[in-house]
């Protein structure tokens, strides 16, 4: 488990690399199904499948644990037989395992999982030597992909590393902007500048790459040659420090104290030099400058919480500062100046590790040392320390004195922890917030267009508000529809840092969101962070408000309208927290009020009394309810005035809220509406006696839209009948040349047997059945387009009737045309009449070869299609599972204005005597009267595909049987008879003859009414043989649903040229009823009828 668990490959999604390889292994072993499988703890996960369909299947009925054991391979030719599987799940039901063969895959040595071929039909003789090896070789090959996945990743973990930890030495020379830090080859050419060189000298970085170092003395030190002293000095010592004069860009001069050091690299080898300096021109100029610096250094001793100690490695004496008191609480007093006091202060478990490491630099001719460890207060408790020590050494190397300081890190512990804590708050916010947070990374594809975006990290808000949990997943996974919008804007973010605030709705989801998005990380990472509100309330709330605003303009309008009018009575203001009322002086007047009190202040139950009693109610529940939602208010009432009469009056004004809701003022206006009120009721009552009149307008309009609905129907009719002639006009020609090759035929045929000549008396048989099946073939058209052709479905598997029809194909397109058939594994069956199947696609193919004059590429492909909702409602389909076959050919292509009449009946872009037109419409219908769909996909000299849409059958195809012929046909058992029913002596003839060679007893009848009378008598009728077309009234459905009532398992076969709908149902028959459709073969008749007896007496 260890070893799979670190390929990283466990539910990671598809990659194309596995999905070939599974497709190839298909292939060599002939099989419908493969898959890499990945063994883990409780389930086996197929990182890549065809034909199986699924992904995840538990361990304990899993066939790869038991490959895994065999290093060879595992072969199971049949698993019904083999003890081990005979009763697995797997091989009892779906998919229904019988052959299966799979080799282990390994990583580290180990097996992690297989690579299995499937099939549902068992191999018995297993596999042969070349797929054994084949097969053998695709799993080292999926071992060999695991292992370099593997390692890319290791790869990139340790770059990854390695560009943190420049990153992190380059910051931290950068952080030490009070020194400049200059990097040099052996040539003395500068390889690196940090920021405090910028500072210091005024060289930019870009400036100074790959110039002499030299550059920073100034010119007497150059010439003295002081940089090649300083250089040998460093060489010899493996550090040179100098105090001198140096040259800024300026060409001003400043005083640094500089050390130059020896680097080297992983092997110790020397590489360079790195040079350090900082400005001490003030301390210089001062003159005093070792007495500044010890002055400087005793400061920072007392400003620093450092506690800076100094070990003479000769005596063993150390020297703290004051900060070993003030941090860890040692006075003086307590302290024993020695190395020894200071080890035994660390914590016993640090101790051994601290001494060895300070005296590995030491001892090692190192110079600094760094160490954590935990070292003892004054009160017994231990602090962690950062201890840092810089060795100080003479000329020869031995080691003189060691000074460093020591960090107390219990403050920065506490804020790691307190970070933690911060960090564990942030996450938890997160996860309890209403807004929805993800970070989600960005898939761009070979133009860099944004084309994909997958959820790396979301928090519960997310899945709340999207409705579903998407970590890990990308979105056209559960959206494949989604607006280009986002993928846009979403994009634009991640290439170019810029932010986004905006709101947008996402017809996906439905709602409209608040979203903001930034980008985060590596930007060649292509992440950003997005965090989104569900605003679709408030946006309905907005939309209220603005209606709400719309409103009050209009109240407003009114206002100035009556104002203009003199309709105003006179105006209002109620102070709500105060409940003071006042009116305007035109307002008491009317209400015979004191304008005084008016002004001052009035109580509303003074005014509510002047209200209708039948009206008060209904004041009071409009004033509360304004009250408490605030916005506009309208209302219209009776009162009395001063002259004692009722009015009707109109109150309008505006209820305004605080920011808590808190209602706060109420001003209006009152309106006199009497006389409006006036004009509307005059208006009811002319509207009334307008109604009255309106009745018998609409009698007479019902009657007039009756005769208009005939003359439609009349019109549609002649169209109709307009298009029959059309039809009749162009395949006339055709017929009669049909017709003149039958008669003549049969003319000679009777003319060689009256002169006994039998010699040629094939050859004019078979000129008068090709040419009778040339006008079937015409009927059949006209049928189609007509949609009367009755549809004789069945299971079909559409791939066996491609490859049947390839050969076909080829010959008719001709050698110009390179075909290609392309048949999807797994493909399911549909319920098709397959003969119109083979005529359609027959079809379609001649078309794509008369697209492609000068030759081209013809490409037939079928497919297995899922259609939502929105996809389905594209394509005028019911949402479901479909059989797609699609004929792309690399020709002329069609316009947008051809597309749109490439399905009407005679529509055609061949030239004149080329094409009827009907081949497009004849396959339209024949595709929607079998539940499905064509669509064209065609731009101009872009070729054309051409896709045909079929319901998927739940079920299993019929294999395709050869019609026998009549001498094999198979006989009738005794006293079995049937009943032919047919006007067409000729076709009622020859019926009865060949039921009589076969040897059935046969009954005929030539219309409905006679056969009527049989089927009601007591003779035996085991099947009823009738034409749909009868005289006398009564049609073949009709006489047969009439026997049923009496014989209601009878079988009935109807021989037909057409069929109408009143009769089959538009084109569906009722169980026990079948169709063969005029002409036929005689062969082709003694089988159906043998088959609808057999299934009759099973």
């Amino acid at each position: 488990m260890a070893a799979l668990h670190r390929t990283g490959l466990l539910d990671t999604p598809p990659e194309q690399a596995y999905e070939d390889l599974v497709r190839l292994a298909a292939d060599l072993v002939g099989v419908p199904m493969a898959a890499v499988h990945l063994v883990a703890e409780d389930r086996q996960w197929g990182k890549a499948e065809v034909g199986l369909g699924t992904r995840d299947i538990p361990r304990d009925i899993a066939f790869c644990p038991t490959t895994m054991l065999e290093p060879d391979g595992l072969v199971v030719p049949d698993a019904t037989k083999d003890p081990r599987f005979a009763n697995n799940p797997l091989v009892t039901g779906g998919p229904g395992i019988r052959f299966y063969a799979g080799v282990p895959l390994m990583s580290e040595g180990l097996p992690i999982g297989a690579l299995c071929v499937i099939d549902t039909v068992p191999h018995e003789a297993g596999l042969d030597e070349r797929q054994r090896f084949a097969l053998r070789a695709l799993a080292a090959q999926v071992s060999s992909q695991i292992a370099l996945r593997r390692a890319l990743a290791e790869r990139d973990r340790v770059t990854a590393e390695r560009d943190r930890a420049d990153a992190l030495r380059r910051q931290t020379l950068d952080s030490a902007t009070d020194f400049a830090i200059i990097s040099a080859d052996l040539g003395r050419k500068i390889t690196g500048w940090n920021v405090g060189a910028v500072n210091i000298l005024g060289w930019a970085e870009a400036e100074m790459l790959g110039q002499p170092a030299d550059l920073i003395f100034t010119p007497e030190d150059q010439t003295a040659e002081v940089p090649e002293l300083e250089r040998r000095r460093a060489v010899r010592d493996g550090r040179a420090s100098d105090e001198r004069w140096h040259l800024r860009k300026d060409g001003t001069c400043f005083w640094a104290s500089g050390e130059m050091m020896l680097l080297r690299d992983e092997d110790g080898a020397h590489t360079g030099y790195l040079k350090v300096l900082r400005d001490r021109t003030e301390q210089h100029l001062a003159g005093e400058a070792l007495e500044a610096l010890n002055e400087r250094y005793r400061l920072a001793q007392r400003a620093t919480r450092d506690a800076i100690w100094d070990w003479n490695l000769q005596t063993n004496g150390v020297r703290w500062n004051e900060a070993l008191q003030e941090a860890y609480g040692w006075a003086p007093g307590q302290v024993e100046p020695t190395g020894d006091w200071w080890i035994a202060q660390i914590h016993p478990e640090d101790r051994a590790r601290v001494d060895r490491s300070i005296h590995a630099v030491i001892d090692g001719n190192g110079t600094s040392w760094s160490e954590e460890y935990r070292f003892r207060r004054a009160d017994g408790t231990y602090a962690p320390v950062l201890d840092r020590g810089y060795v100080m050494r003479a000329g020869t190397g031995r080691p003189l004195r060691m000074i460093g300081a020591m960090l107390d890190l219990s403050g920065m512990r506490t804020a790691e922890a307190a970070l933690r804590v911060s960090e564990e708050r942030s996450r938890s916010i997160l996860e309890n917030v209403d807004a929805a947070f993800a970070i989600v990374q960005v898939k761009f594809d070979a133009n860099d267009e944004p084309v994909d975006y997958r959820f790396v990290e979301a928090n519960a808000g997310f899945e709340r508000q999207a409705g579903v949990d998407l970590r890990g997943k990308w979105v056209t996974e559960f959206a494949p529809d989604l607006e280009r919008f986002w993928f846009e804007t979403y994009g634009h973010v991640a290439k170019t840092g810029e932010r986004a605030n905006f709101e947008s709705y996402a017809e996906a989801f439905e709602r409209w969101f608040d979203v903001r998005a930034v980008r985060v990380g590596n930007p060649a990472e292509r992440t950003i962070a997005i965090i989104f509100n569900d605003v679709t309330a408030r946006r309905g709330a907005e939309e209220r408000l603005r209606a709400s605003e719309a409103l009050a303009r209009a109240n407003v309008e009114r206002v100035q309208l009556a104002l203009a009018a003199g309709a105003i009575i006179g105006t209002w203001h109620w102070d709500l927290p105060t409940d003071r009322f006042t009116v305007d002086e035109a307002f008491a007047h009317t209400f015979g009020l004191d304008p005084a009190l008016g002004r001052e202040g009035i109580p509303l139950a003074g005014i509510v009394a002047t209200v209708h009693p039948d009206d008060q109610a209904g004041l009071a529940a409009a004033i509360n309810e304004v009250i408490a939602r605030g916005g506009a208010y309208a209302h219209q009432y009776r009162v009395q005035r001063a002259d004692g009469r009722y009015y009707w009056i109109e109150a309008n004004g505006r209820v305004d809220h605080a920011t808590d809701g808190t209602p706060l003022s109420f001003p209006g206006v009152v309106l006199d509406v009497e006389e409006r009120r006036a004009i509307e009721a005059e208006r009811d009552r002319v509207t009334a006696e307008l109604r009255a009149l309106t009745e018998t307008l609409e009698q007479r309009v019902a009657a007039r839209t009756a005769d208009l609905v005939l003359a439609e129907e009349q019109l549609r009719q002649s169209q109709k009948m307009e298009a029959v002639g059309q039809l009749t006009g162009g395949l006339a020609h055709d017929f009669n040349n049909l017709l003149t090759g039958i008669i003549g035929a049969l003319e000679l045929l009777g003319t060689r047997i009256a002169q006994g000549r039998m010699k040629d008396v094939d050859r004019y048989v078979t000129a008068a059945q090709g040419a009778a099946k040339r006008a079937a073939a015409l009927t059949h058209r006209l049928l189609a387009f007509s949609r009367q052709q009755t549809l004789d479905p069945r299971p079909t598997d559409v791939n066996r009737l491609v490859s049947g029809m390839e050969e076909l194909i080829r010959r008719t397109t001709g050698p110009a045309i390179e075909v290609e058939v392309v048949g999807t594994a797994g493909l399911w069956p549909t319920l098709v009449d397959p003969n119109q199947l083979e005529n359609a696609l027959l079809n379609l193919c001649i078309n794509a070869r008369d697209a492609m004059p000068g030759g081209g590429r013809l490409t037939v492909e079928t497919a297995n299609t899922w259609l939502n909702d929105r996809s389905a409602r594209e394509r005028d389909m019911e949402p479901g599972q479909y059989v797609a076959i699609s004929v792309t050919d690399t020709g002329t292509g069609m316009s947008p204005d051809v597309i749109a009449r490439a399905f009407d009946p005679f529509f055609t872009t061949k030239p004149l005597g080329q094409g009827t037109g009907l081949g497009l419409s004849m396959i339209y219908g024949f595709a929607r009267q079998s539940g499905g769909q064509v669509r064209i996909y065609s731009e101009l000299d872009q070729g054309t595909t051409m896709r045909v849409y079929l319901p998927r059958y739940y079920g299993t195809a019929d294999v395709a049987e050869d019609l026998p012929s009549l001498d094999g046909a198979p006989r009738a058992e005794a006293g079995q008879t049937v009943l032919v029913v047919d006007d067409e002596p000729t076709v009622r003839m020859l019926v009865m003859e060949v039921l009589e060679e076969l040897g059935y007893a046969a009954i005929e009848a030539g219309d409905g009414a006679s056969g009527l009378t049989v089927l009601q008598s007591d003779a035996q009728i085991d099947l009823l043989v009738t034409d749909v077309g009868l005289p006398g009234g009564m049609n073949g459905r009709q006489m047969a649903d009439a026997a049923r009532v009496t014989r209601p398992e009878l079988k009935v076969l109807f021989i037909t040229g057409y069929a109408e709908n009143a009769v089959v149902g538009n084109g569906h028959l009722e169980p026990g009823m079948h169709v063969l459709t005029k002409p036929f073969a005689m062969e082709a008749l003694a089988s159906r009828i043998k088959e609808l007896i057999g299934s009759a007496t099973a």
